[in-house]
């Protein structure tokens, strides 16, 4: 009982950070970021704001919202310890998780004390944008690991498998480098945004524009090669490792970035409004999310493994 309680518990806190990331995707474009001043973890020099403006109470609940997060998973580390056995995986998650929690919460950190929030359009804002997107994608890995080995997943191995191991990492490491140009872009789209779908595109070639702008037609390259990168990973996957879990979390994986892509189109011609940068990113973590169990599926199933199927995904 105790273990089906921490695999729910484990599932459970996953959900909870993509909402306490959506938040912080809204703090962003609603330019709430120094809502609180150059404080933390204090909000205007005090521990709980009176009479907050707009800005103030959508800075602090997210500060709320991420305290929590780092509170359920140090309850989620301790428990792992606790419930498992030593060289468990999901021990080993729980303190990936853990690690990566805390430097989310100092990145958070640093924006704030360094003045990159608002209407700060550097350079050093950009580089710790992506950072932050980065970490974030590696929390969430960590989180998604952790559940998956409570729910009985297998140990993975990356040594000896060939073209499949190469081709996962590719896949992850192309999906970490999409998610860094996606949150210079949605920066570039809050702070530069434009009238209309020709006035953009007239500001991402304009050689004058801000870099933040003419960088924004990167962003939906990458995610078209991206996409083909992450078919060939599923179809590499599904051969490689024709299991059930495999199976399913390629075609998982396909239909969520077929979404994505979509949301994005969409997110485009809508000229980036905040409730489809939530949907676009939701649906990008998602990705991530089916990316991290197709690997750990297929990373750890036999080569010749047709029925089976892992307990995380049946």
């Amino acid at each position: 009982m105790k273990e089906i309680g921490f695999r729910r518990l484990a599932w459970a806190n996953l959900a909870y950070n993509l909402g306490v990331i959506a938040w912080g995707a809204y703090v962003r474009a609603t330019g709430s970021g120094a809502g609180c001043g150059e404080h933390w973890p204090l909000c205007n020099g005090v521990p709980i704001p009176r009479a907050p403006a707009m800005a103030t109470l959508i800075e602090f609940t997210h500060r709320l919202t991420s305290g929590v997060a780092l509170l359920l998973v140090i309850l989620i580390a301790l428990a792992a310890r606790r419930i498992h056995p030593r060289g468990h995986p999901a021990r080993l998650g729980a303190a990936l998780s853990l690690g990566t929690m805390i430097l989310e919460a100092l990145l958070g950190a640093g924006l704030v004390l360094l003045g990159l929030v608002e209407d700060n359009d550097s350079v050093a804002r950009a580089i710790a944008m992506s950072l932050h997107l980065l970490n974030t994608l590696l929390l969430l890995g960590a989180l998604t690991l952790t559940a998956w080995w409570a729910s009985g997943g297998p140990r993975f191995r990356l040594r000896g498998q060939g073209v499949l191991g190469w081709t996962v990492l590719a896949g992850l490491a192309a999906m970490m480098v999409l998610g860094a140009s996606g949150a210079v872009t949605a920066l570039g789209d809050t702070l530069y945004p434009a009238g209309s779908l020709r006035e953009g595109m007239i500001q991402d070639f304009s050689p004058t524009a801000h870099f933040l702008v003419r960088l924004r037609v990167l962003h939906p390259l990458l995610a078209l090669g991206t996409g083909g990168l992450l078919l060939f990973v599923s179809v590499t996957a599904a051969i490689a490792r024709p299991a059930r879990s495999v199976r399913l979390a390629a075609i998982s994986l396909c239909v969520l970035f077929v979404a994505q892509l979509g949301a994005g189109l969409l997110n485009l011609v809508l000229l980036a409004p905040v409730w489809m940068q939530l949907v676009h990113l939701l649906l990008a973590d998602l990705v991530w999310i089916a990316l991290v169990l197709l690997s750990a599926s297929a990373l750890s199933a036999r080569p010749r493994e047709s029925e089976e199927s892992s307990p995380a995904l049946a």
